[in-house]
């Protein structure tokens, strides 16, 4: 049974938020850690770029498991 176009980019919106919440989190932690000063905008700005790029790349890839017959 095959995923509609919508169904696979809601499923990687959703994958994708939860992995910007993650990173936010984890940025915050880190970052003054390892000598990154960064404000939460900063963080924030950073961790966007990372999910769109993510979001893209969730997305691809799951249409390409799906057209080829490997999605479960």
């Amino acid at each position: 049974m095959s995923q509609s176009r919508l169904l696979s980019a809601l499923e990687a919106v959703a994958n994708v938020a939860a992995g910007f919440a993650v990173a936010l989190i984890v940025q915050l932690g880190v970052f003054p850690r390892v000598g990154i000063a960064a404000t939460l905008s900063q963080n924030a700005a950073l961790a966007g770029i990372f999910t769109a790029v993510s979001l893209v790349r969730s997305y691809l890839l799951r249409r390409l498991f799906d057209r080829n017959g490997a999605a479960p």
